[in-house]
């Protein structure tokens, strides 16, 4: 006789993926910093740590990635549904000792009235436990009702313990732990002294990314051996330990690929811009990455399908991008003879034809044929969302959504210039439009997700295959 096949009680209760959610009271309250130093600590003790960043944002999940020498992955309800964010965190965070979940602003800050976008939000939906980072420069009792606040808004969100911030001495941090030990009862999993040295450079897209920055790891390191010194890290792991077991993942949907394609892709300190999610989903439907460095290469990769160029700060290194000419001309030649290729934001500005900041102006390669000009003020700044205008190239039909955060604005492109969307919310390129097309090239200012129904993956694989099956032909 058969057995009669049972239902494992270990996957019906789910996986317990030990998580915390690093938020705070406000945006630039250090919650960056101490969850850098959080992932630094635990990876250099041993423990495997699966960092993730809310919201739309390259730059942190770059510092994050090299803390917990770990891909991080962004969660974001305006690009992704719940039940994608929900498979994604899932699908990361099976295998990681804890998985480090570092809101964007404020806990409950988020566009919606309802709260329905917040971290908060996000918190409860993978039923993580919150630690709150209090910047506690100038504060003393007043920290008891800022926690109460915190903890009675929303008695769905378990705010597990806090993490004071930015404290002026032993004293100070003595008389906070007596206010919050006898109003609340919140505890407290550490006490952070304030220390320039743990400071990470900014700049006017926020920190200076990771890539760019020869010390990086030395000022990981010192963060987070700073961190551990101040933060009970057993009671931040327990606290992770006491989150409900999670459902595993749902299987990635299908992208289907018909032969393997090789795609060049630029990685390097001017473009580093790109999703963990979408390079897992590029590599996992067959696409071969063949990074380049656009400083140093003297020609794109040889036997290439598509070039993708993701954001970055072409302005910060407009000199050393002029000054490689041959590659410059290397791309320009191959766009000009067809080769499929997509750019965002940074990647639009480097396909230029030049690029003015601080009164230098400089070539760029010149595929597309306007100047970009950097201002002092953001040009477009927020989520963004795009509707095919029916003259694009990869035919797409449904509404996008996106987001942008650019300071340049791309001047002088010809009157009968043809573009792929229609900005219904954003400023895109002028305003109106967004995505300029030329050839087999699409290039807007807006960044999207790749992965997912609405992404570009799909698409611009469709361009790719079919421009190689012409060619080969």
């Amino acid at each position: 006789m058969n057995p009669v096949a049972t239902a494992d009680p270990n996957e019906a209760r789910g996986a317990p993926m030990p998580r915390v959610f690093i938020s705070a009271a406000h945006k630039s309250s250090g919650k960056t910093t101490i969850t850098l130093g959080l992932a630094a600590a635990l990876q250099a003790r041993g423990h495997t740590v699966q960092p993730f960043k809310k919201g739309p944002d390259y730059i942190d999940p770059q510092w994050l990635e090299m803390a917990a020498q770990r891909p991080c992955y962004n969660l974001d309800f305006h690009m992704m549904r719940r039940d994608e964010i929900e498979g994604q965190f899932a699908r990361a965070a099976l295998d990681a000792r804890v998985s480090l979940v570092e809101g964007n602003k404020g806990l409950y800050d988020g566009l919606s009235l309802d709260g329905s976008n917040s971290n908060a939000a996000l918190a409860k939906l993978l039923g993580a436990p919150v630690i709150l980072v209090i910047d506690a420069r100038g504060m003393t009792r007043g920290v008891a009702p800022l926690i109460l606040g915190y903890q009675a808004f929303d008695c769905d969100i378990r705010i597990a313990g806090v993490i004071l911030n930015n404290l002026g001495g032993s004293r100070h941090e003595s008389k906070l732990r007596a206010v919050i030990e006898h109003y609340t009862d919140a505890e407290v999993v550490g006490a952070v002294q304030y220390d320039p040295a743990m400071q990470i450079t900014e700049r006017h897209l926020g920190l200076v990314p990771a890539n760019e920055q020869a010390a990086a790891r030395a000022r990981i390191h010192h963060v987070g051996e700073r961190v551990a010194a101040q933060v009970d890290l057993g009671q931040l792991l327990a606290i992770a330990d006491s989150a409900p077991p999670r459902p595993p993942a749902a299987a990635r949907p299908a992208l289907s690929i018909e032969a393997p394609v090789r795609i060049a892709i630029a990685r390097d300190a001017a473009f580093g811009f790109y999703y963990s999610e979408d390079l897992d989903t590029l590599r996992a439907v067959g696409a071969e990455l063949v990074e380049f460095d656009t400083l140093s290469a003297r020609a794109l990769p040889e036997h290439i399908d598509g070039l993708i160029v993701g954001g970055g700060f072409p302005e910060v290194f407009m000199a050393e991008l002029e000054a490689n000419t041959s590659l410059r001309a290397s791309i320009l030649t191959a766009l000009d003879g067809g080769l499929p290729a997509y750019a965002e934001c940074g990647g639009l500005m480097y396909l230029s034809r030049s690029l003015q900041w601080q009164g230098q102006t400089r070539e760029m390669v010149g595929a597309v044929p306007g100047d970009t000009v950097m201002h002092e003020r953001p040009v477009g700044r927020g989520y963004a969302r795009l509707e095919p205008t029916g003259d694009d190239l990869w035919r797409e039909k449904r509404s996008i959504p996106a987001h942008e955060f650019h300071y340049s604005s791309l001047e002088n492109l010809p009157p009968d210039s043809i573009y792929a969307y229609k900005v219904s919310r954003g400023h895109g390129i002028d305003g109106m439009h967004d995505g300029y097309q030329r050839h087999n090239l699409l290039a807007g200012y807006v960044h999207r997700r790749g992965a997912g129904a609405l992404g570009w993956i799909e698409p611009f694989l469709n361009q790719v295959r079919a421009h190689k099956a012409r060619v080969s032909a």
